[in-house]
């Protein structure tokens, strides 16, 4: 097992590094970032890297209530991702090889639809995200692609309900398998991975310290971005 970063903190430096060269790349110059730019993490984890993004390009910072659909037989195992309106994907990759009950899926969806307005509230103060993205640069953050599930998902919802300008996914670590990458470059105009591993059974294992992220220190980087929870 290779470990690729010391912390998420790390992650999202070099994150940075590499998001800002690809701006450049892509000859995309911000020259009010505040109003052309908004870093969209998806928490608890993502909430570290979208962080220090944020603070590097000196523009908005929100998060992205994505929740998994859990597996019935592993709540561990996520066979598709919520959103925040009701809207859902189920990942056609895990789905195909076993039967999911219907009674199951729509106990499960009721569960994350409360769930994600619960943690809407908690951490934005408000459900509604309005106009916010509307002809914006949105960099969509997490800190590792594991099923793909819940950035898929995500990646959708932005580019089917936010008419941004750009869709940018960023992320340190991800399998080194084509099903979930072909995915998002469909969806995203651009992808950026740091790390993609063939050896790869969580993103957890690529992190020397993975302590898990408290609600608390998702509010309170909400609240330093001007968000009242």
């Amino acid at each position: 097992m290779s470990v690729l970063f010391q912390d998420r903190e790390q992650a999202g430096h070099e994150l940075t590094k590499e998001l800002a060269m690809i701006l450049k790349k892509n000859q995309i110059i911000l020259s009010n970032a505040a109003n052309e730019f908004i870093v969209l993490a998806i928490p608890r984890g993502g909430i570290i890297l979208g962080d220090i993004i944020a603070n590097y390009f000196q523009c908005s910072l929100d998060v992205i209530i994505s929740r998994k659909i859990r597996a019935e037989f592993n709540e561990e195992f996520a066979i598709g991702a919520m959103m925040p309106d009701g809207s859902y994907f189920l990942n056609e990759g895990v789905t195909r090889f076993f039967t999911i009950s219907q009674a199951y899926l729509k106990k499960e969806i009721e569960f994350q639809k409360k769930e994600i307005r619960r943690r809407l509230i908690e951490f934005r103060g408000d459900v509604s995200y309005h106009a916010k993205f509307e002809r914006k640069i949105v960099v969509l953050v997490d800190d590792g692609i594991a099923t793909g599930s819940t950035i898929i998902a995500s990646a959708e919802w932005v580019k089917s309900n936010c008419n941004c300008k750009r869709l940018v996914v960023a992320v340190p670590v991800a399998p080194a398998r084509d099903e979930t990458m072909n995915k998002l470059a469909t969806i995203a105009d651009n992808v950026v991975i740091l790390h993609m591993e063939e050896a790869f059974s969580a993103v957890g294992q690529f992190y020397r310290n993975f302590d898990q992220v408290s609600d608390e220190t998702v509010k309170k980087i909400m609240m330093k971005h001007h968000f009242d929870n």
